[in-house]
């Protein structure tokens, strides 16, 4: 599938998070076209740097990007770059941000500290981002109030829940950082 020559806008944005916290769930859920992606067997010495602390299953971890893409009405056309979770690929992320307009943070109720780190990365990239609280089945339910002060957010720091294998609560989450981002991009940078 190929993009028409129609007036499109192209955004680049990010799916970040932690470790296991869905990143790459979510980027098949949404992708109209076969997402790229580069999900690898977990090897033993993997598991002695990698926290497996709530996602105890995990067997598989991203090692470089995934990437889909998702055209909204309007014709805004989303490119979805999905960052590795893990400290050691952080050299790896700040190349991926690079042209990012924001990023989308994927949190676990199970390890909300573990995102406290994505989202300074965030800040540091100086990109807008929206977090979308994961509903893993056997996470801890919460209001999203006291997600929000758990967090620390900034109030106008959209926060969503959403199950990452639900395409239509992870456009919903897409759609809060897209409104985000165009809230917050001046004027003279938005296409009529």
């Amino acid at each position: 599938m190929y993009l028409s020559g129609d007036d499109q806008t192209l955004v680049k944005l990010l799916v970040a998070g932690p470790f296991g916290v869905g990143k790459t769930t979510l980027i098949r859920a949404l992708s109209e076209t076969p997402p790229l992606h580069t999900e690898e067997v977990m090897t033993q010495t993997g598991a002695i740097v990698d926290d497996l602390a709530g996602v105890r299953d995990k067997t598989t971890t991203t090692v470089a990007i995934d990437f889909g893409r998702l055209t909204l009405p309007g014709d805004l056309v989303l490119y979805l770059f999905g960052t590795p979770g893990q400290k050691r690929f952080r050299p790896l992320w700040q190349d991926i941000a690079r042209g990012a307009l924001g990023a989308l943070v994927l949190a676990d109720t199970r390890r909300l500290a573990d995102s406290f780190e994505v989202m300074d990365i965030v800040e540091e990239a100086g990109l807008r981002y929206a977090v979308a609280v994961n509903t893993f089945p056997d996470a801890p339910q919460h209001s999203v109030e006291k997600l929000r002060d758990a967090l620390d957010l900034h109030p106008e720091t959209p926060l969503v829940l959403c199950d990452a294998r639900d395409r239509d609560q992870s456009v919903d989450a897409l759609i809060a950082l897209v409104g985000h981002v165009l809230d917050h991009t001046p004027q003279e940078n938005q296409n009529p």
